[in-house]
């Protein structure tokens, strides 16, 4: 539990530390690791959700136990995909009772996503659905295959399981409302040819979408975007500020983008009192932090708030 605001907190971060801050020297953790880690302790998140876990598995995880040890949280790794690059997730255990954790298969994931139960001392009997995930870089169809997954972690709230997940989506949320514009793929600086493949859709005339199906598809299934709740409800505009895209080498992809993005369920969603992106010079994404009200988080457990309606995708 966190206390930096007017009220106990509970917070969420999703980051994407690029290959895991890169590789020991001398057997010794690498500096962006270790600034990642000041950084993170800082933030002293309840949940963290992590991409990139590159080197985690390694010397009998021993990275994995040194971030544990840094965060006083623990830790947990998905099962390896086609890449070297595991998703990851922390759990501060004064704040949550760790259930159990579920693996799950390489084949529909590239990288298949850490997922793990808890539930809050206040609330034991209910279920919270966490999941970490890095959404396939190279592939419209193989991320739509993977939403399609995700959709049946937030079927589990139909028998009563909360919903906290996010991580790297590799494609763009739907356009309203947005503060980052939409990519105009027919711009002459956009060059790289394989990413323009890897991150839209062509259409009968022959242009280019921009792949929205994870965003529309979970917002469908009555998932919420905290970000969003931040921004055109609480009146944080700054909440839908781009996680990913910034360095110079990516103009030719089309720019900063939001492709870092955390969803709830309908009733945890109303806790939110905050979301902020970080911006670090340790990795190539920024961190996104999501604070909810601690006393508002476990009323939205215990059900004695009214649940978001769904979002109108009839607006897009």
């Amino acid at each position: 539990m966190s206390t930096t605001y007017d009220e106990p907190v509970i917070k969420v971060v999703t980051f994407n530390l690029e290959h895991d801050g890169g590789r020991a020297k001398n057997g010794r953790l690498p500096k962006r690791w270790h600034d990642a880690h000041d950084f993170l302790t800082g933030l002293r998140p309840d949940i963290l959700l992590r991409q990139e876990l590159t080197y985690s598995r390694d010397d009998g995880h021993r990275r994995l136990h040194a971030a544990e040890t840094a965060l006083g949280m623990r830790g947990f790794l998905g099962t390896p995909g086609l890449g070297r690059n595991p998703t990851g997730l922390f759990v501060n255990t004064a704040t949550f009772e760790i259930v159990r954790q579920y693996d799950h298969p390489a084949g529909i994931w590239r990288t298949p996503p850490t997922n793990v139960i808890v539930r809050l001392p206040e609330v034991p009997d209910r279920d919270i659905v966490l999941l970490s995930w890095h959404a396939a870089f190279n592939s419209p169809r193989g991320r739509e295959r993977e939403a399609d997954e995700i959709t049946a972690f937030a079927d589990k709230m139909k028998t009563g399981c909360s919903f906290i997940g996010g991580g790297d989506a590799n494609e763009y949320p739907l356009p309203h409302g947005e503060t980052v514009a939409h990519i105009d793929w027919s711009s002459p600086g956009i060059t790289d040819r394989p990413h323009r493949v890897h991150r839209s859709n062509a259409s009968p005339d022959g242009s280019r979408i921009s792949c929205t199906y994870l965003d529309e598809t979970l917002l469908e299934c009555g998932l919420h975007d905290p970000a969003r709740y931040a921004a055109h409800t609480l009146g944080l505009p700054r909440a839908l500020d781009h996680t990913a895209g910034h360095a110079a080498s990516s103009q030719e992809q089309g720019g900063p983008r939001r492709i870092d993005r955390v969803y709830n369920d309908p009733r945890t969603v109303t806790a939110v009192i905050d979301v902020i992106v970080h911006d670090v010079d340790f990795s190539d994404h920024r961190a996104v932090e999501v604070v909810y009200s601690r006393r508002q988080f476990i009323e939205a457990q215990r059900r004695t708030i009214t649940p978001l309606p769904p979002y109108d995708l009839s607006i897009h």
